[in-house]
């Protein structure tokens, strides 16, 4: 038996990052995940701006920055043309690499337990976890971050409401230049040209020495598509998206397409005391519509620094408690932001009617009056004379 304030059940990205910043702060934690070294997972691969804020709120971003790729510059194109250049704001990284640089700094004093948790009994006070190697650690509070794993929460009663089955495929491959040494741009996002696609765009951007491509769209794990994209990467590619072929050029790919279906669910019968859903294990996001990392960044910073220092100021861990954090203003947002953006990328996608269209039209009106906005001040800033720094210097005194 090991006591212990916090058990966190699971060690990805959320789980980890909670471990870490608790640890840090002086708290008695166990974090439970049967990997020692978190293994190679296709999910999230690149950090935005906005992700990169919460994760500075968490003291852990300086050491995800040493370990990812900025992009520094990002084209935008659609219909085969460049329609923006803009600054990166973006940092590719590995998901097994972003979670185990956060393990990394987790501190000696955080317990790990190399297992599964079996089952969970939850009470006002304490919470006893059974773990596949015989132990039990007995907690003031379990943090169940597991993502998609659905046994322990089906065993506390808690049931998962799917609120759109297959919304969307993630699909991912490095990709490397034919007949050139590198790509023309640094970063490219590629929308599509067609609702037919049923593709919303690609994105290429690069970690380390490689291009890591990650092409969302909206098909069926079934569709024939994907088999053919599997075995003819390029010319199934250009066939759905023939304004690649001008701004990518031939490529070819040299690791395997990997595929990643999204379900968006929500779990019902959560509200329990002494133990919080945290990231996936609460509720899905899409990929596509750039927010899986955000929503989970956000339950983690906001458990480690706000919810769970709070909770165990003072005794038990009752429902009153837990319901703060789903309650919490700055997550509900977070979730409703989520859930709405994943409908509307995808209508904005696939949908044919006249005012999906119409949106889709004023996006690419927009893109390219931005773009052409920043080209004319890079023009103008290049012809300005340059005063001579002794003149400044002069004035200045």
């Amino acid at each position: 038996m090991r006591h212990t304030d916090v058990a966190i059940v699971g060690g990805g990205l959320a789980g980890s990052i909670v471990a870490a910043m608790l640890g840090r702060s002086g708290v008695d934690v166990v974090l439970i995940d049967p990997h020692t070294i978190y293994p190679p997972d296709f999910r999230c691969e690149k950090l935005d701006g906005m992700q990169v804020e919460i994760l500075q709120k968490t003291g852990l971003a300086d050491a995800v920055l040493r370990a990812a790729t900025h992009d520094r510059e990002s084209w935008v194109s659609r219909f085969g043309r460049v329609v923006e250049k803009r600054r990166g704001d973006q940092h590719g990284i590995r998901y097994e690499t972003l979670v185990n640089t956060i393990r990394g700094e987790i501190p000696g004093g955080v317990t790990f337990i190399h297992a599964k948790a079996q089952a969970i009994s939850t009470s006002a006070d304490h919470q006893l976890v059974t773990l596949s190697n015989g132990w039990q650690v007995c907690a003031r509070l379990v943090v169940i971050a597991n993502g998609l794993n659905v046994g322990l929460g089906h065993k506390l009663g808690m049931t998962r409401e799917v609120l759109s089955a297959s919304h969307s495929i993630s699909i991912g491959f490095d990709a490397t230049p034919v007949g050139r040494p590198k790509f023309a741009f640094p970063a490219l996002t590629h929308y599509s040209e067609s609702a037919a696609a049923r593709m919303a765009y690609l994105t290429l951007f690069p970690i380390g020495g490689a291009m890591r491509a990650n092409l969302f769209g909206y098909r069926d794990m079934n569709d024939p598509w994907l088999r053919e994209l599997r075995q003819a990467p390029q010319q199934t590619l250009f066939a759905a998206m023939p304004g690649l072929r001008g701004i990518m050029g031939d490529f070819e790919v040299t690791d395997r397409v990997q595929f990643r279906p999204v379900d968006l669910y929500a779990t019902k019968g959560h509200l329990q005391p002494g133990v919080v859903l945290l990231g996936d294990a609460f509720a899905t996001s899409c990929p596509a519509a750039g927010t899986g990392a955000r929503k989970a960044l956000n339950d983690a910073e906001r458990l480690g620094n706000i919810h769970i220092p709070h909770w165990l100021a003072t005794p038990g861990m009752g429902v009153d408690k837990i319901s703060a954090f789903y309650d919490d203003p700055v997550k509900q947002a977070c979730d409703e932001s989520s859930l709405a953006k994943a409908y509307e990328l995808r209508s904005l996608t696939v949908d044919a009617g006249l005012p999906w269209v119409a949106r889709r039209w004023i996006k690419f009106g927009g893109q390219l009056a931005r773009g052409s906005i920043r080209q004319t001040r890079g023009r103008l800033a290049a012809r300005s004379p340059q005063r001579p720094a002794a003149a400044l210097a002069g004035r200045s005194s």
